[in-house]
């Protein structure tokens, strides 16, 4: 294949663009850098975090000047969608090489890593992928290395490595055949022997783990890999129709017509269930891979195997957990179902682990599954974030995808064989298969998942933020108090969800909490205080997008401003309502959720200095506003000891707030006669009326959303996991509304 070369596609789109490429020719690593963004675009090729990339080529040495010979390899963590040119280590090639002498052996190979940062080129200081090795020692100048579903169901099918022979034959290919073996120094030299040994070969299939291709340009590489991956494509796709057979020999259940509606009310309760070791986060997914999957007759027995490539295992977890249920059976048998499961799925994972576990493995992580299939209804993904809860669940419909591949080139006659996945004879009955599928053996899964170097990544993470794994409704989340809970919630790792009367300002602030923090892990909702339904449908868009919820804050309220002559009880009527009513309501919808979950919660509610301090003319208000703080002890009883429920009392808040619009701030100011002119802003007429309410306090300082929004959050965490039925001033020092 030549640069100049184009390759016809049935499935995959060739994305080169020689422009483009043509503009980076001066720049290998910025090439290197396209090259990879374009074969990360497309989850055909290589799932999320997976794959790597790699060049080599010529760099000025930075001490002599010399042109020298370096490898650029994709990161240990990167993406190749998005990754930048600041994602690729480099290193000096020669000093790659020179570690064949000092390697001792597959026992001390792990050793061979701490080399990597020795090889580094210049100042280059990227964290080299243990995948390192298997780059260097291919001779191509451009290698990809890639996860694809039609590759991997070809290198997990027990039949793997006859079926590459035909492949081979059919498209006029010498792809190599590599049995199983952990990535690693001691694969790269399996590689390296297996260019050596089929000269002219174009490509290597790694069993049970992905391709190998390369090229002489970067165009060719990137071409190599598209052509390969999509004929890979078509050859899946002949034996699958050949086959006649029902995928995944057919449907035993079939799709709840409701599923969305079951999947909203089982989310809490399995989001809790999942979450004894601690809480995670919940995607779920009833695409029809995943319903075609759960619904099948061979789902459990293919659960039960697991799956294959390295990088799916890592984030499905050993296997995942499958509930043998059908729609009829109703929600309450479901529940009992997967309580009984897990008990199962516990146990049998404390098995593995103590069966494989040395001396110096690392403790025991998480005994949960992260992926839950439910036939009639989909999958579930879990994870420690919105997003990874994502992946893991798009990782589980890659294997699915790869299963289906592996199912579609069984042999007719299949008679029972040595998997070709295994390197050695010993280790040919570790290899299960199931109607042509081969998963990855408990062994060799236990040696990656609690791999040291795994767990050395791991320690290397940053810690995570106060909020991680907790999901945060914030009620009157579009502005004042509410909008700056919103935004701080963001900044310490919250899911935050803006819910508020005004649904398109609600998904503005939501906007700007997610440039704190990610689109994925932020949600605007309206949500109307005088409607139960309105008040249920923003909890439940809260659970499907998230799972559940760890904490409910209500910031809004109205200060009534009648119009002359509007009946008393009418404005009583309508305050009650939505500042005591509405927060009874809101709690009660919560508890239900809350209650499913059965983890640690919180509820803050906002009260007032009011509430204690006796005035005239804002009877209505104080009085919600006492009737809050009472109702915040009672629920405080009524909902613990599962739910802490407590609440704020700010002094007057102008700044921000939707209850201080330009009229109201004037009427004040003409009330305190405190000087202004029209033309003065909005922002600068509040700043005098806080200016002048700060005067009567202790401290002289205006309270300013923000302060609020601290007490907030502390009240909202678990800094306060002790504190409940309780109110926090925030009034700057008050003395008329000290507690008598």
């Amino acid at each position: 294949m030549s640069d100049s070369s184009t390759v016809e596609t049935t499935f995959l789109k060739n994305l080169w663009d020689d422009r483009e490429a043509a503009r980076l020719e001066s720049q290998p690593l910025e090439l290197l850098r396209y090259r990879s963004n374009l074969l990360g675009a497309d989850l055909r090729i290589t799932n999320f975090g997976g794959g790597n990339t790699s060049s080599k080529f010529d760099l000025p040495d930075p001490l002599t000047g010399v042109p020298t010979r370096v490898m650029a390899v994709k990161g240990s963590g990167g993406d190749l969608r998005s990754i930048g040119t600041s994602g690729f280590a480099v290193l000096y090639l020669d000093k790659l090489e020179a570690l064949i002498k000092r390697y001792r052996g597959e026992a001390f190979e792990d050793e061979m890593v701490g080399f990597y940062p020795l090889s580094a080129f210049g100042e280059n200081r990227v964290a080299a992928s243990i995948d390192t090795p298997l780059h260097a020692f291919l001779p191509a100048p451009h290698v990809d290395h890639l996860h694809p579903d039609w590759a991997i169901a070809l290198a997990a099918s027990a039949n793997g490595k006859a079926r590459l022979e035909q492949f081979n034959q059919k498209y006029g290919r010498r792809i190599v055949w590599v049995p199983w073996q952990r990535p690693g120094f001691e694969l790269a030299l399996m590689l390296r022997q297996a260019v050596q040994d089929n000269p002219g070969c174009d490509g290597i299939i790694l069993g049970g783990h992905g391709l190998f291709t390369w090229g002489e340009t970067q165009k060719e590489c990137y071409l190599s890999s598209v052509k390969t991956i999509d004929q890979m494509g078509e050859f899946v796709q002949e034996h699958a129709k050949k086959s006649g057979r029902p995928q995944f020999g057919g449907a035993m259940a079939s799709t709840a017509p409701d599923r969305e509606s079951i999947a909203g009310a089982l989310l809490p309760y399995l989001r809790g269930a999942v979450s004894s070791n601690r809480r995670v986060i919940a995607h779920y997914d009833s695409s029809e891979d995943a319903l075609a999957f759960a619904n099948s007759e061979w789902a459990s027995e293919l659960c039960q195997m697991g799956t294959s490539c390295p990088d799916h295992f890592l984030r499905t977890r050993i296997s995942p957990l499958y509930v043998r249920w059908k729609p009829e059976e109703g929600l309450p048998a479901l529940k009992q179902q997967i309580a009984d499961r897990l008990v199962s799925y516990r146990e049998d994972y404390g098995k593995y682990y103590k069966a494989h576990a040395e001396k110096d493995s690392p403790a025991l992580r998480d005994s949960n599954p992260s992926v839950v299939v439910i036939p009639g209804i989909g999958l579930f993904g879990f994870g420690k974030d919105k997003r990874e809860a994502r992946i893991t669940s798009e990782f589980f419909v890659n294997a699915i995808h790869v299963m289906a591949g592996a199912n579609a080139l069984e042999d007719a006659d299949a008679r029972p064989g040595a998997a070709p996945q295994a390197r050695h004879a010993e280790q040919a009955g570790e290899f299960k298969s199931y109607r042509n599928y081969v998963a990855l053996p408990r062994s060799e899964a236990f040696r990656i998942e609690y791999w040291a170097l795994e767990e050395a990544k791991l320690q290397r993470m940053p810690p995570e933020r106060e909020f991680s794994r907790k999901i945060v409704v914030v009620v009157g989340g579009a502005s004042g108090i509410g909008r700056e809970v919103a935004l701080l919630l963001a900044k310490r790792g919250a899911h935050v969800v803006v819910a508020d009367l005004n649904g398109e300002s609600a998904e503005a602030v939501a906007k700007e909490a997610a440039a704190l923090s990610s689109t994925e892990l932020v949600l605007g909702v309206p949500l109307d205080l005088n409607s139960r339904d309105s008040i249920g449908a923003a909890f439940r868009a809260t659970v499907m997008r998230f799972g559940g919820i760890d904490a409910v804050i209500n910031t809004a309220a109205i200060f009534p401003t009648p119009a002359p002559g509007t009946p008393p009880e009418k404005t009583w009527g309508l305050t009650m309502s939505i500042n005591v009513t509405s927060n009874h309501v809101l709690a009660d919808e919560a508890a239900k959720i809350l209650k499913e979950q059965g983890l640690p919660a919180s509820v803050v509610l906002t009260s007032s200095a009011n509430a204690v301090v006796p005035k005239s003319g804002s009877e209505p208000y104080d009085v919600s506003k006492a009737a809050i703080n009472h109702l915040i002890r009672e629920l405080a009883i009524g909902l613990g000891p599962l739910v802490r429920v407590n609440g704020i009392a700010p002094a007057t808040v102008v700044e921000g707030s939707a209850m201080f619009p330009r009229d109201r701030v004037m009427v004040s100011l003409k009330k305190y006669s405190i000087e202004f002119t029209e033309d003065e802003s909005t922002e600068a007429l509040r700043s005098k009326l806080a200016e002048f309410y700060a005067r009567r306090t202790i401290t002289r300082r205006p309270i300013l959303p923000v302060d609020c929004a601290n007490a907030i959050v502390f009240l909202a965490g678990d800094q306060s996991a002790k504190t409940t039925g309780h109110v926090i001033p925030v009034d700057g020092g008050l003395p008329e509304a000290f507690l008598r």
